[in-house]
């Protein structure tokens, strides 16, 4: 016979689950067309919310949620793999994709990981262009998320990975990045030297006929001059 206390806890437990299998999954969103450059809805979160206490700062794929450098970023898998590195281009932070939740799953909006209150209700709910760096691994979002087919959201997810598996592992061809310019090589001048126009005039090397002042006179006093021609560069 079971006490009023373990009574107590089964119905709780009872009700719980009932909760959890009542509780309807978000309005489902067509996927986003994959590409390098996409303009999406974000919001924020941060690990003292009531719905991430039991996990704390541990993300779904089983790491640490980060703030630093690379920050961790929730959203369905079946949108962003797990391991997406994407930029935001109004900020320049740099995400990764490393968390999912209940209420991202079928939406293309991302969540923001934020480590504190202030700094999640200060972000809010944005619009934002972000660049993808490099995208995730849809295979390793499924061996992560298939033995956790019991929750709904995750289900979501992984029949979306399911049906755009060959989609997602296709190479994807990001745009070639601008080739930097040469170096110069040591002893080089910074620009080629100016060359002549056209309608420019060529200098031309002149003459001008001086006398020689180390002739000897000839008898009578009378020396002829004797032309010496001194050459000299123009100038323009």
């Amino acid at each position: 016979m079971q006490t009023p206390a373990a009574r107590a806890v089964a119905l709780a437990c009872c009700l719980l689950a009932a909760g959890c299998a009542s509780r309807p999954l978000p309005k489902y969103q067509a996927p986003l067309a994959r590409a390098q450059f996409q303009t999406v809805r974000t919001t924020a979160y941060t690990h003292t919310e009531s719905d991430h206490l039991k996990y704390s700062t541990r993300n779904a794929s089983g790491g640490r949620l980060q703030s630093g450098s690379v920050k961790s970023a929730a959203c369905d898998w079946s949108r962003w793999p797990v391991g997406t590195l994407f930029r935001l281009q109004e900020t320049g932070e740099t995400y990764i994709v490393d968390d999912y939740g209940w209420a991202l799953a079928g939406t293309n909006t991302i969540d923001l990981y934020k480590p504190s209150r202030s700094a999640m209700n200060a972000w809010g709910v944005r619009r934002v262009n972000l660049e993808i760096i490099e995208w995730g691994d849809a295979r390793r979002s499924l061996a992560i998320l298939t033995p956790r087919l019991k929750h709904a959201h995750v289900r979501r997810m992984v029949t979306d990975l399911r049906r755009r598996y060959a989609e997602l592992t296709r190479p994807f061809p990001f745009a070639a990045a601008t080739p930097p310019t040469a170096p110069l090589v040591a002893g080089e001048p910074d620009s080629a030297p100016a060359l002549l126009t056209v309608d420019e005039p060529v200098p031309v090397a002149r003459a001008v006929a001086v006398n020689n002042p180390s002739t000897r006179p000839r008898a009578g006093g009378f020396t002829p001059a004797r032309p010496l021609l001194t050459p000299f560069s123009a100038t323009r």
